[in-house]
């Protein structure tokens, strides 16, 4: 389909929208993961040292730019859209009568589909790679950062799993759901690095993003904060972050710098959670003239484009940009011999940007066709513990590949374990094999 045919698509799917749709979530869902990708592009740095090709990290390179971080981390938005969102979903099942296991493979079909031809074409290259001979460093690195994207499905994933089980808490204790979470991550922060105890700040992945996805209850019940509540929380998160960096020792970016001993993202921390107030005081602040500008037909427009292929240009930019590197790299080095944080460097990054916005479109083109699945066969879908099991397989199986890659010591050059998780638990979600519904 091409892009003219996209925003035909796009368009009449604008016009089809119900007035009471809040067509802000839309937008920040849309404007999150550009603002992600954007920031992706821009903290690569990728140089020819002499005739060796180097992959560096801006915030590495250009600690000033760790700053910056506090505008582009804007993953906690993710969630809490998500957490309106499944919220929306959730009590309009519960509404026409649907079982769990209906709304939650069409949830995860939606989100899993996209992946698989992300796993075949890395498949395909690592093991052309591995039959080339290219260094399998390289490989590994390459894979790894082509897989990062997935650690959110990874997170995510298990957060839409456990929706019914949240909305509950929601309406039973409200903000006091946030809260509970809340403290609970401040426990597991201050014992891990009170008493040196690393692997507890894993626990946080659970409490920190559970609690970013309750604050999108916190947004739907917008009865709950009015505009002088909505500025007091921003200003709380925002207070609380810069005590947290100036005084508790918590690093200064939101996301992982290379290197350092301490990341606020990976595991999350509290000053990570604290952010995810801040940006969402801002969004509920700033809500109502958000959906007046929404109502305008070409922002709404492009708003409904991205979202159709949200999950498509989130998870192949990354992959976009290392086979654009490695060509450039093949065809001399190309661009390649600015020095990274140099006034050359950044004065090309708008040309780098355009250039991979402009090749990831045939990607998203191709495979955004996967993102179209939700829906089909509901009366084929698998029952609820079938679903649990294969996102708890591509969970585990796709945080592997995000922080180890897919490349392996092996005759084939890749992981097949954790390739055969990913498509078994896929297999599971979708139902395969099918049972003929009685």
């Amino acid at each position: 389909m091409s892009f003219s045919d996209n925003w035909q698509h796009a368009q009449a799917l604008a016009e089809q929208t119900p007035a009471r749709r809040n067509r802000s979530v839309d937008f920040l869902r849309a404007a999150s993961i550009t603002v992600v990708v954007t920031g992706h592009w821009l903290m690569a740095a990728a140089w020819l040292d002499g005739d060796t090709i180097r992959m560096g990290d801006m915030l590495e390179f250009a600690p000033w730019t760790q700053w910056l971080t506090w505008s582009f981390q804007v993953m906690p938005l993710f969630f809490m859209v998500g957490g309106y969102s499944n919220g929306v979903s959730w009590q309009s099942a519960q509404r026409k009568g649907l079982d769990y296991h209906l709304w939650l493979s069409t949830r995860l079909q939606r989100l899993l589909g996209p992946v698989l031809p992300l796993l075949l074409v890395w498949i395909a290259l690592g093991v052309a790679a591995n039959l080339a001979g290219i260094d399998p460093s390289l490989i590994r690195l390459g894979s790894q950062a082509a897989f990062i994207p997935t650690w959110f499905l990874a997170v995510y994933i298990m957060v839409v799993v456990t929706t019914p089980l949240t909305w509950r808490a929601w309406r039973r204790f409200g903000t006091g759901s946030f809260f509970a979470l809340a403290l609970c991550a401040a426990l597991v922060d201050a014992v891990s690095f009170g008493y040196d105890l690393p692997l507890l700040r894993w626990v946080n992945y659970a409490f920190v993003w559970l609690a970013v996805h309750q604050l999108g209850y916190l947004w739907r019940a917008s009865r709950v904060l009015g505009p002088v509540q909505a500025l007091l929380w921003s200003a709380a998160g925002l207070g609380i972050l810069v005590l947290l960096v100036t005084a508790a020792g918590y690093p200064v970016s939101m996301i992982t710098v290379p290197g350092e001993a301490i990341s606020n993202s990976r595991p999350p921390s509290l000053a990570l959670l604290c952010l995810a107030v801040f940006h969402g005081g801002l969004v509920i602040l700033l809500e109502s003239p958000l959906r007046r500008w929404l109502k305008r037909p070409r922002p709404w427009r492009l708003t409904v484009l991205i979202n159709g292929r949200i999950m498509t240009l989130y998870l192949w930019h990354i992959t976009v940009m290392i086979l654009t590197i490695g060509t450039l790299n093949l065809l001399g080095g190309i661009g390649l011999a600015i020095e990274p944080d140099s006034g050359l460097w950044w004065a090309t990054r708008p040309l780098w940007i355009g250039l991979l916005a402009v090749l990831l479109l045939p990607a998203m083109a191709l495979f955004g066709r996967f993102e179209q699945t939700s829906g089909k066969g509901a009366a084929a879908s698998p029952p609820a513990w079938r679903s649990i099991a294969g996102a708890l397989a591509v969970s585990g199986a796709l945080a592997t590949l995000a922080l180890n890659g897919i490349h392996d010591g092996g005759i084939t050059g890749i992981r097949l374990d954790i390739v055969a998780l990913v498509l078994a638990g896929i297999a599971l979600v979708f139902g395969y094999p099918r049972r003929r519904s009685a």
